[in-house]
C-alpha cells in the first residue's frame, strides 16, 4: 500500500491528476515526502511517505497541497486536522506491550489530535488481577493518518501502522439501519415507542408490555400420557395391568 500527502484525491483520481512535477516534495519543509522511483510498487514520480521513517508533521499551512498545480492534492483542505492520509490501526495486539499489562501510551502521547484520534481505555488485567490495562484506541473520525504513532511505537516492528483508508475501513451494507444513528440525525425516533406493538401471537399466548415478555398458557393435563417419563415405572405399570 501507499500513503499519500495530505489532501490527496482518492487513488484512481490522484494517479490521473498528478503530473509528477515534484513541487509538493520540494515544498515539504521536513523532507518527509518521496517521489517514487522506477521499480518501486508505487506509480513512478508520484509522492508518498513512509510513516515509520518520517511521518507527516502536520504543517498548519499545508505547503505541499498549496504547491500542487493540478489539485491532485486538494486546495480545499484548509485545516490539517481534516486530512485523511490514512488510518492508524493497532494491528498486533499480541505484541503491543499495553496488552501485556505494561504502561506505554507512546502512540497516545505523540498523537497531534490527542484525545480525539487516539484515546486510552482501561481494561481489567486478567493476567495479574491487579492494576489495569491502558489500551490505545483509534477513532477513525479524527485520525489524520499522519503516522506519528507508527513512527514512535517502541517495538522493533510497529504494532500500530497507518493503512490507506480503503484498506483499513469496513463498509456497512446499505440494507442495515442503525436506529439510534437515524434518530440522532432526524432529531426524533423514527418509530413510535409509545404505541404498543401488535404481535401475531398463537391463541392463548399474550405479551406483557411491562417488560414481562411473552406469557404462555398453562399446560393442559387432559391429554397427558398415562406413562411415566421413567421407563422402569412404565414397565412396572404394564406388568401390574397384566397381572390383574
Amino acid at each position: 500500500w501507499v500513503i499519500r500527502p495530505p489532501g490527496a484525491l482518492p487513488e484512481p483520481e490522484f494517479s490521473g491528476a498528478c503530473i509528477r512535477c515534484g513541487l509538493c516534495v520540494r515544498d515539504c519543509p521536513y523532507d518527509m515526502l518521496r517521489l517514487a522511483e522506477l521499480g518501486e510498487s508505487v506509480a513512478m514520480g508520484t509522492p508518498y511517505f513512509v510513516a515509520r521513517d518520517k511521518p507527516c508533521e502536520m504543517c498548519e499551512d499545508i505547503p505541499c497541497a498549496a504547491a500542487c498545480p493540478t489539485n491532485a492534492l486538494s486546495h480545499e483542505l484548509d485545516n490539517i486536522d481534516d486530512a485523511r492520509m490514512g488510518l492508524a490501526v493497532l494491528i498486533d495486539q499480541e505484541e503491543c506491550i499495553a496488552f501485556q499489562g505494561l504502561r506505554c501510551e507512546v502512540c497516545f502521547n505523540v498523537c497531534p489530535v490527542q484525545g480525539d484520534a487516539i484515546t486510552i481505555e482501561m481494561q481489567h488485567n486478567r493476567r495479574s488481577g491487579k492494576h489495569a490495562l491502558f489500551i490505545p484506541v483509534v477513532h477513525s473520525d479524527a485520525c489524520t493518518g499522519c503516522g506519528k504513532c507508527e513512527k514512535a511505537c517502541i517495538l522493533e516492528e510497529a504494532a500500530i501502522k497507518v493503512l490507506p483508508m480503503d484498506l483499513a475501513k469496513g463498509l456497512v451494507g446499505e440494507h442495515y439501519r442503525f436506529g439510534w444513528k437515524q434518530k440522532k440525525v432526524a432529531g426524533q425516533s423514527l418509530v413510535t415507542p409509545d404505541v404498543q406493538h401488535r404481535y401475531n401471537l398463537p391463541e392463548g399466548v399474550t405479551y406483557d408490555y411491562n417488560k414481562g415478555g411473552l406469557s404462555l398458557p398453562p399446560e393442559s393435563t387432559s391429554d397427558a400420557s398415562p406413562y411415566s417419563s421413567n421407563p422402569l415405572d412404565s414397565l412396572k405399570k404394564l406388568q401390574d395391568q397384566e397381572s390383574k
